[in-house]
């Protein structure tokens, strides 16, 4: 008689290689699977069927001359993979890696690939070290990319608090928690001649691992320009795309990273109809707090993109098998016997809610039975980390005056062209249009044309930059709304269509030292804190989750009408994604890849 150390018996298990479910019991030593005992199979697609009916079909058992020290009978439960995450970021839960990461589990994920850039942006590579460090001891899995754009741009279009280098990489790339390069977004400048510091270490990679994963971030790139960021070896793409654009990243041997906003009917049809599932993967990219805590993780993209016709034992397969493989995890994504006693139970598989999550053959979550929520009964310990006290002391900018919310121009009077940045709903991207701004006394009068004002203030204490610009569209009507979680620099941004609500929202973002709030009526009305390096809070996700829905219904209540108005608002400097941006350089047309002139000629 052989022993193990838990066997789960009468599950229907997944088998990522015949891409079905099987009756069996799954027995599992040392954290890893160790064998699988296969019932009679002939009839698992009528039972399920029938359960699918609400009706019930007995089987037989057969165990295997195995003893194991905890038995779980798993009847009337699906047995799946744990699910893997390979294209995220901890930092977009604005929660640490240690708080994110036990709510993950509880989704069923066991496993995510972290690139922390926003950290990095923030605190430079000791930043990245004391993301490490707080997810040491979490339930599941953090894995990392190597922040490879930081800053996104170059100094010229943005002011960061911190710089990865080269020599940083080569750094990271010796830690054994880190598994890829992380996206590459100055995509237009490095299939260019450059002397960036990510050229540097992809010719060091070429020579000291091939084989190495590189993540790509390139939207709107086709044709030559594809091929060219392809030449480099720089193979995955995560970026919202037109169905043109995915056809060309599949034709040229590119891994498609599918998020939520990726999930639209052409797309997945394209998929299906070519079978391109061993070609791509889910992901979430960004999952903030609220939307984390109510609604799940990587576990919804998959479960919205089976309800939107997507296969669901290939959408399985998509969230586990193609992802790890395309990081090379060899030891997981798949139930079989050597591989890592990663899963999940659930009573049904086109709603990925999990009864019980297990990581290393050890449960880390279960569901609560009086409700419709996870409870939370994660069985593991506070690691105990604390961040350095700088990171509670991280916003430094000058009092503003009132000339500063002043923007002028040589003209005296009359009429000027401006560009301004207008907001879509249903789009993170942005455009540009011109609008006619009223000049009185070399002064711009913005109040009551239809478009806010939007500053950024460098909050590194490096030079005290000021970036102006106007935004208008599916954005705030009225009222201001003010954060330093703005990508990827993460300097002080306020927007507003009055400036007495202006100045509240940023005396209140320095008193936070970080954080993310609405002002109206010379008041804040909602805010979210986040001390630690601006971006980050130490709270349970309760508070956090609820605090931001507070902020995202303000922004709602202030005539924001996009889908995602967090995102929206946070994405407004980023300038690596079209097509106009601001920071505290100014406005960056982001095709250009360089600053251009508030006032239009």
């Amino acid at each position: 008689m052989e022993n193990v150390d838990l066997v789960i018996r009468n599950a229907k298990v997944f088998n990522s290689y015949l891409k079905c479910f099987r009756k069996a019991d799954v027995y599992v030593l040392d954290g890893r699977i160790y064998y699988i005992d296969v019932k009679d199979n002939a009839n698992i697609e009528i039972e399920i069927a029938l359960e699918a009916e609400g009706k019930a079909k007995a089987t037989g058992n057969t165990m295997a001359e195995i003893a194991a020290e905890k038995e779980i009978d798993a009847s009337g439960y699906y047995m799946i993979p744990g699910l893997i995450d390979i294209h995220m970021h901890i930092e977009s839960s604005m929660m640490t890696p240690q708080t994110f990461a036990g709510y993950a589990g509880m989704c069923g994920v066991t496993t995510v690939v972290s690139e922390p850039h926003e950290m990095a942006n923030v605190k430079g590579l000791s930043g990245i070290y004391e993301m490490i460090a707080d997810g040491e001891n979490a339930p599941i899995d953090i894995l990392y990319g190597i922040p490879s754009s930081v800053p996104s741009t170059n100094a010229e279009l943005e002011t960061t608090g911190g710089i990865i280098d080269c020599q940083a990489m080569k750094e990271l790339f010796e830690r054994k928690e880190v598994v890829c390069v992380g996206e590459i977004m100055n995509y237009r400048q490095i299939i260019r001649e450059n002397d960036l510091e990510i050229t540097k270490f992809l010719s060091y990679l070429r020579e000291k691992d091939p084989h190495f994963v590189i993540e790509g971030h390139c939207p709107s790139l086709i044709g030559l320009d594809l091929a060219k960021f392809l030449y480099l070896g720089i193979d995955g793409d995560h970026t919202e795309h037109s169905l043109e654009e995915i056809r060309q990243r599949f034709e040229n041997g590119m891994f498609v990273e599918l998020q939520e906003k990726m999930l639209r009917p052409e797309i997945l049809e394209y998929i299906r109809e070519n079978r391109l599932y061993e070609q791509c993967g889910f992901v979430t990219d960004d999952t903030m707090a609220d939307k984390l805590y109510e609604e799940g993780q990587l576990n919804k993209v998959i479960e919205e993109a089976i309800r939107m016709g997507f296969p669901a034992e290939e959408a399985i397969y998509c969230g586990t098998y193609t992802n790890a493989r395309r990081m090379n995890l060899r030891d997981r994504g798949v139930l079989a016997p050597g591989k890592t006693a990663d899963f999940s139970l659930l009573t049904g598989f086109h709603r990925l809610e999990p009864d019980f999550v297990y990581k290393n053959g050890r449960l880390i979550a279960s569901k609560d039975r009086a409700g419709d929520n996870l409870s939370g009964k994660e069985l593991h310990a506070e690691n105990g980390h604390i961040f350095p006290k700088d990171y509670y002391h991280s916003v430094h900018i000058p009092a503003l005056k009132p000339e500063d919310f002043q923007i002028c121009t040589q003209q005296e009077a009359g009429n000027v062209n401006v560009r301004v940045i207008e907001v879509s709903n249903g789009r993170t991207q942005t455009s540009e249009k011109i609008v006619s701004m009223p000049v009185r006394d070399h002064k711009i009068c913005w109040e009551g044309s239809g478009c806010l004002l939007a500053m950024v203030l460098e909050r590194y204490g490096k030079n005290g930059n000021i970036g102006y610009g106007f935004v208008t569209g599916d954005c705030l009507k009225e009222g201001a709304a003010a954060t330093t979680y703005f990508h990827d620099h993460h300097n002080l941004f306020v927007i507003g269509e009055n400036v007495r609500d202006m100045r509240v929202a940023v005396e209140r973002i320095e008193e936070l030292q970080g954080g993310i709030l609405t002002a109206f009526h010379g008041e804040v009305s909602e805010e979210l804190p986040l001390p630690v390096a601006g971006i980050l809070s130490d709270k349970p996700i309760e508070e956090i989750g609820l605090a931001l829905k507070k902020v995202r219904n303000s922004l709602f209540h202030l005539g924001y009408r996009h889908y995602n108005p967090v995102m929206s608002l946070c994405t407004l400097g980023l300038p690596v994604s079209p097509a106009l941006k601001l920071t505290d350089r100014g406005l960056v047309d982001v095709v250009k890849g360089e600053i251009v002139e508030l006032v239009y000629s």
